[in-house]
Order: C-alpha cells, then structure tokens, then sequence
C-alpha cells in the first residue's frame, strides 16, 4: 500500500490512498482512495473521513467543502481530509464493499495480508491513527435508517479522554448531542481510534439514503466548529442554536424487528413516546389473515432513529429511543 500524497510537506496536497487490486478486469489494478492535506506547520492533526459506509453523504459533502475553502495558512498543524474513506463502496452507493462483502466499519485493526478492505483498515488504523489527535469519523443513516441530526461521543472508562471526546462532540453544535456506550465495538473505526487514546467524534445527520439542504449545512458547520474548537482550522463560528443533549446508553431504548413484512409506522422521527406505546405493525405480506404483528416501546423517551424502506426484515433495527436531556 502506498499513500502518494506528503503528511510532513507544508502546503495543500491531493493523493491517493492506492492499494493494490488484482481482479478479472485489471490484472494490476488498484483501489484509489483520494486524499487531501493540508499543512499549516506545527501544531496538532485532524483526520477527518467520511463514507466509511459507501450509502452515506453527508461527511463527503462536508469533507468536500472544507477542501475546497481550506488553507495551509489558516491552519495550525494539519488536516487529513478523506472524503470517500471507503471508495469501492461509495462508488456502489453500498454500505459494504462491493469488491469483497466486507463492512469497512467492523473491519478495524485491519490486516495486512487479509482483503481490500482489511487491508484498508490495517493502513488506516497504522499510519493514520497513530498521527492523529483528533479523529472525526462523520456517519448517517444510510439507505436503512433515519436519525435526528447528532454529534456523539462514546461513554469512556478513561474519565479524561471521556472528557476530551465529550467536550468535542458538544463543539459540533448538532441540533442533538448524543452520549453512547457502544454495545460492541468490534472492528469499528470508533474503537480503534479511542483505544489508541485520540479524541474521537462520529456523527448520525440524517440518512434514508440521500441529503438534504438541512443536513449538509449541519455536517459542514459543525466539522468547522469542531476543528476550530480544537484550534486546527479557522476561527469560531457565530454562535450556533442550542443542542439538546441525547442519551442513547439504555439498551433497552434499541427496537428490533421480530418478524418481517410490511411497516406501517405509528410513531415518526421526533416524538416523544412512551413506555408500552404501539411504534409501528408489521404486517405478513403473503398472508392476508395474519394479524400484525406490533412494535412496542420498551421504554419512553425521543424517538431518535427509524427505519427507512417500508420492508422490514427479520432482525432489523426499526427505532431507538433515547432520553432528551436538554440543552448541553
């Protein structure tokens, strides 16, 4: 693997993550992943991804936007911008790799002699990571899931890089900041960065496949906010509107499909529910007689995430509820 852009050279600088690719349709191919830099000189660096899920928009435009406006001379230290971290994915508007079936996100640390996407990760996780102080990995919903638009930190045992990735996420000033312990980090990009002790914040803005007006302006603002919160890029924006804080901790605010059909939703993106109130049906598609089956709250709270296409699967995540907890 080879990363054909400088890290150490001051000055704005385009490459290519490119990883060799052997297949029917190149013999000696490669996957080209593009990459900018932009190097102030001393100071701090910021590794800023998006599309570790290929059906994810907002991070590339975001990401995209700050390559176009960013200078090495209102820079402190140096940005490592990939827009498109997992391009063969992107280009496939998939969440997983089209070339090997793998889920960048659950692929982490990687390995060097495994598939492209392993092999990605390996590359990331090594020489990228380990560069970084601070690491934005920008998320949505994708093609499956609708979220409130959130900055979010993970719920650390180290209370002081709990603290420093806390304190980012708030700096990203999304309508919602959301406090999270991941159930299980397992190859995902999150935990790789956070056990290698870098303060880390990832983002839900939106999904259902696509972007709006709404959530590209929150992605940009906020990679703005948070990089001169951490004094890299820029100066502070104006004062953003309040965000509310968001805590998605209760494993029991995660709802899951126990049977597949139709989904006739009873309760949308925003609502407050509560504990025992019917979300959605489903219903047999083949089956006319069957009675739907319902989705219950298992606790109350803000309906924070929803499934997006009107067929569920058995398994699926169908809504999260969290607790709002006000203004952060």
């Amino acid at each position: 693997m080879t990363l054909t852009v400088p890290l150490d050279v001051p000055g704005k600088h385009f490459g290519h993550i490119r990883l060799p690719h052997s297949a029917d349709d190149s013999a000696w191919g490669h996957v080209m992943v593009p990459v900018c830099v932009v190097n102030g000189g001393a100071g701090p660096t910021a590794l800023v991804a998006g599309a570790n899920h290929g059906d994810e928009y907002e991070g590339p435009i975001a990401i995209r936007h700050l390559i176009d406006v960013a200078s090495p001379q209102e820079t402190t230290g140096r940005l490592i911008l990939i827009p498109h971290l997992n391009m063969p994915a992107f280009e496939a508007a998939t969440r997983t790799s089209p070339i090997d079936g793998v889920n960048l996100n659950r692929a982490f640390p990687g390995s060097a002699t495994g598939t492209v996407t392993q092999r990605l990760a390996r590359f990331v996780n090594d020489h990228l990571i380990a560069l970084a102080d601070l690491v934005i990995d920008f998320h949505s919903g994708g093609k499956t899931l609708d979220f409130l638009p959130m900055a979010l930190s993970h719920i650390l045992d180290d209370t002081e890089q709990d603290g420093r990735c806390a304190a980012a996420a708030r700096a990203f000033a999304a309508p919602y900041t959301a406090r999270l312990r991941e159930i299980d980090d397992t190859g995902m990009f999150d935990g790789a960065a956070e056990r290698a002790g870098k303060t880390f914040v990832t983002t839900e803005i939106g999904g259902a496949g696509t972007s709006t007006p709404m959530s590209a302006a929150i992605a940009i603002d906020g990679l703005l906010r948070t990089l001169a919160h951490h004094g890299i890029y820029g100066t502070p924006a104006s004062e953003p509107a309040p965000s509310r804080g968001l805590d998605l901790s209760d494993p029991e605010g995660f709802h899951f499909a126990t049977c597949a059909g139709l989904l006739h939703p009873l309760a949308g993106l925003g609502d407050t529910v509560e504990k025992g109130q019917p979300l959605a049906h489903i219903r047999a598609t083949q089956d006319l007689q069957h009675p739907p089956q319902t989705i219950v709250a298992q606790r109350g709270g803000l309906l924070a995430a929803r499934h997006v296409p009107g067929l569920i699967k058995l398994g699926d995540c169908a809504f999260v509820i969290g607790s709002d907890t006000g203004p952060v």
